[in-house]
């Protein structure tokens, strides 16, 4: 009788445990899924929203996301400087972000502009041959983004190159405090994606939700589906093991 009831209770507290972290995987789902359909809508009305000019971007609270807002800038390169954002991948394609340093004032923070997306070698000693845009005023207007940082690897790993007489700079992740610590400028809180860039073709990849509210709720779904499943096969091995006993 005593082990009899010492496998009850062991079976039942495995059955509730493991039951509860599933439910909890499940709303945990939700939860993500409600905020990312609240994400996706601010999204929709910046993008619906009028341009801002660089100096109201720069007041905005930086303390909160700035993904998505629209800005129209007038800028000139710093320099031909080209940065490769590493390990990148686009269509299948790993590669690399390209971005170039933009200039607005000569008292406020640079502007790190997208140039777009570009396929890297297998050698990776060869680096792609971008040529930056020349010294010029350029009228750039676009959205802006953020990219959250890692917390186990937000250094960047600055690598240093020539090509074709040209300074390039691969680095592994977009910290823009770090970037603009290694440039000696400060630099604006969120990178520009210009809807066009004057004399490039280059893609210009856009996931501000790498994965949307209804991935969410698929999981979600599934998560309850293996708490169903779960409870069910415990009510059925605790039924099989413990009814003749109870007969008994």
């Amino acid at each position: 009788m005593r082990v009899w009831r010492l496998s009850t209770g062991l079976l039942l507290v495995v059955t509730v445990s493991v039951f509860s972290i599933l439910v909890k995987l499940g709303l945990w789902q939700l939860d993500r899924g409600i905020q990312k359909q609240a994400w996706q809508a601010t999204l929709s009305e910046r993008q619906a929203s009028s341009e801002l000019d660089y100096h109201t971007f720069l007041t905005l609270d930086s303390s909160g996301p700035l993904t998505g807002y629209r800005i129209n800038v007038t800028a000139k390169p710093v320099n031909e400087q080209i940065l490769l954002l590493d390990n990148q991948v686009y269509n299948g394609q790993v590669g690399y972000l390209a971005y170039q340093v933009f200039a607005i004032s000569a008292t406020e923070p640079w502007l790190l502009v997208e140039l777009g997306f570009t396929a890297a070698n297998k050698d990776r000693r060869i680096l792609p041959d971008l040529a930056p845009l020349p010294a010029a005023q350029y009228q750039l207007t676009g959205r802006v983004y953020q990219r959250q940082t890692n917390p186990l690897s937000d250094q960047l790993y600055v690598e240093q190159f020539t090509v074709e007489n040209r300074e390039v700079i691969r680095f592994q992740n977009l910290n823009l405090v770090a970037l603009a610590e290694k440039i000696g400028h400060q630099l604006a809180p969120a990178v520009l994606q210009p809807d066009v860039t004057p004399n490039m073709t280059l893609a210009k990849p856009w996931t501000p939700i790498p994965l949307s509210a209804q991935k969410h709720q698929g999981y979600a779904l599934q998560w309850f589906t293996m708490a169903a499943v779960f409870l069910s096969l415990m009510l059925w091995l605790g039924w099989k093991t413990f009814k003749p006993k109870i007969k008994t």
